[in-house]
């Protein structure tokens, strides 16, 4: 039998939306609840971090202009927070100068859409940045589940094999690709060359010495 949890449809993504204007608020609110997006409203900033500490957004949308606590700065206390800072924020603003647009993308925003938005644009950007956010998620995750070889590995002295924690003895070449994402691919170096394959050995380096020469002439 299914278990039903296992078909159940992932957790709706909560967007913040802060600004001072209602209507504002209200249109934006219904657009993205129709996209099936969990919202959370904010009439100023202060509210908006305070709400996001206690239970972080999967994505921001802040208006530039607001009292005590203006879009760029809450953006700013965003990155600045630890759980806060890879949430992608947007900002909506009638300010669209080159100036204004920069100043939102140096104080840590990834996007800016000028007022008056259109609903198509602010949910294809919510959609792009929110999946740009999930791969990055999931490319961390992948990083955190690479193995690294660090401390002390006990290693034979003479055979040169690498005991495991489990006390099994295994070849360098096999420790080290189970323990890591590195591949080998084999040579032999030179002092080894000279010591297994002396007649080979004196003919490359003859070999490398008429090239030398040539090459000086």
């Amino acid at each position: 039998m299914m278990n039903p949890s296992a078909s159940s449809p992932p957790p709706a993504k909560t967007i913040a939306i802060v600004d001072d204007q209602p209507e504002n608020l209200n249109v934006l609110e219904a657009a993205l609840a129709r996209a099936g997006y969990r919202v959370v409203v904010f009439p100023r900033g202060e509210l908006a971090l305070a709400a996001a500490r206690e239970e972080p957004p999967d994505l921001g949308l802040f208006d530039v202009r607001m009292p005590d606590l203006d879009g760029y700065e809450l953006c700013r206390r965003f990155k600045a927070d630890e759980r806060l800072r890879d949430i992608p924020i947007l900002f909506i603003s009638a300010l669209s100068a080159t100036e204004d647009i920069a100043a939102g993308f140096e104080c840590g925003g990834v996007d800016y859409i000028a007022k008056p938005f259109h609903e198509v644009e602010v949910l294809a950007r919510v959609r792009t940045h929110l999946a740009l956010r999930q791969a990055y998620l999931e490319l961390a995750k992948a990083f955190e589940r690479i193995k690294t070889l660090q401390g002390i590995i006990p290693i034979c002295a003479s055979c040169k094999k690498i005991r495991d924690d489990q006390g099994y003895w295994h070849q360098v070449e096999a420790y080290v690709r189970q323990h890591t994402l590195a591949e080998f691919s084999h040579g032999i170096c030179p002092e080894c060359l000279q010591r297994m394959y002396p007649d080979l050995a004196l003919e490359r380096a003859t070999d490398q010495a008429r090239c030398s020469r040539q090459g000086d002439g």
